[in-house]
């Protein structure tokens, strides 16, 4: 039978002190849970738009806060469970408004209002009285248990709905890859068409001339020739720069740091490469990733007039991690374009993702994500 550590005293006075954090937290609660609903009334008239720009993000942060406070009562991690936004303010407003944790932040938030901040109150004054010590040394811990308990039910899902999210999320990305796949394949089949396909069909044209040619004009022949062996190269480079496209060879050959290296090379603007892996994520892992840096510096170099470019990979936490960042103009919208859109949803097949913070004016960051594991 497994024997229960004592708590200690300094575990005591933790567990109040983060009651009494609590209590300094209730103001400010209050104050945004009243401009929240007031907000949500004034939406018809755009005001509440602008207000709620701010107070959702606000509100998630004080959510945040009382997160990490039931995680050291609970001594057990209480993440933040909210779906990725992107794009514009607009945009994000309405994925937030669509995330289902908002409406149970706004559940949680009548809770600690009332009966969570009680409990807080009850234990900062169990140790403020003398007479009421012994009790504040045996009740206080389980009475912010059990607050900090009520709160990881409201600030996380159970089981169900993390499932039911779960499936919904590989719906979403389902569909998507799927479209990704189909715009990757009919973009290869373009690049063919257009490039070694009509270089073959230019080279079976001299070969069949020269033919005609060899009896009657072997010099003509010959030229003819040289052409088309000229072709065959052009050829040749083309379907290389197409499987290139497809899966790079110094990405099999050198990994995704000796890749990523490779294309800091050839940019023009200094790239400062700082990475730290101690082995090699999945194939498709380190494919996904190397393409997704890869289009951040293309864009990178077409758009933001940076002088200097920085890239750091980090394998994390069973997640591979890599921010890609320049002191350019910023304003990056990957609403605007298809190239980060792309990127994102290669990276939601793996359960990754990326967040791009760019002010205008710079710099911006972009930071890529992937749960994998090292070989």
């Amino acid at each position: 039978m497994e024997t229960r550590r004592p708590v200690t005293l300094a575990e005591r006075l933790a567990v109040t002190g983060y009651a009494g954090l609590h209590l300094l937290l209730w103001v400010p609660l209050l104050t945004g849970f009243i401009l929240l609903v007031t907000s949500g009334v004034l939406v018809v008239v755009w005001v509440g738009v602008v207000l709620l720009l701010a107070l959702i993000p606000a509100t998630r942060a004080l959510a945040n806060a009382h997160r990490k406070l039931a995680a050291r009562i609970l001594d057990a991690p209480v993440p933040p469970p909210y779906r990725p936004t992107s794009g514009g303010a607009l945009t994000r407003l309405r994925m937030q408004a669509a995330d289902p944790m908002t409406w149970r932040d706004l559940l949680w938030t009548l809770w600690a209002l009332t009966f969570g901040f009680a409990i807080s109150l009850i234990g900062v004054l169990l140790l403020a009285l003398v007479v009421t010590i012994p009790i504040w040394w045996y009740g206080v811990v389980p009475l912010l248990q059990a607050r900090a308990s009520v709160d990881r039910a409201l600030l996380t899902f159970g089981r169900t709905e993390a499932l039911e999210q779960r499936v919904s999320v590989l719906s979403e990305t389902r569909a998507e890859v799927v479209d990704y796949s189909a715009a990757e394949v009919r973009r290869i089949e373009r690049d063919l068409h257009d490039g070694p396909q009509a270089r073959l069909a230019a080279l079976s044209l001299s070969l069949g001339l020269a033919d005609d040619l060899f009896q009657s004009d072997p010099d003509a022949a010959r030229k003819l020739v040289n052409e088309a062996r000229g072709s065959a190269s052009s050829a040749l480079v083309e379907l290389r720069d197409v499987v290139r496209g497809i899966h790079p060879p110094v990405l099999a050959d050198r990994g995704l740091v000796g890749a990523v290296q490779a294309l800091a090379i050839d940019m023009a603007t200094p790239v400062e490469v700082d990475a730290d892996l101690r082995g090699r994520p999945a194939a498709a892992v380190e494919s996904a990733m190397y393409f997704a840096i890869a289009e951040c510096l293309a864009n990178t170099a077409k758009h933001s007039g940076a002088t200097r470019v920085w890239i750091r990979i980090r394998h994390d936490g069973g997640v591979l991690r890599t921010w890609v960042g320049d002191d350019g103009r910023g304003g990056t919208d990957p609403t605007t374009g298809t190239g980060l859109r792309g990127v994102a949803t290669r990276l939601a097949a793996l359960d990754g993702g990326l967040r791009i913070t760019s002010p205008v004016g710079g710099p911006t960051t972009v930071h890529l994500e992937v749960p994998c594991a090292l070989s």
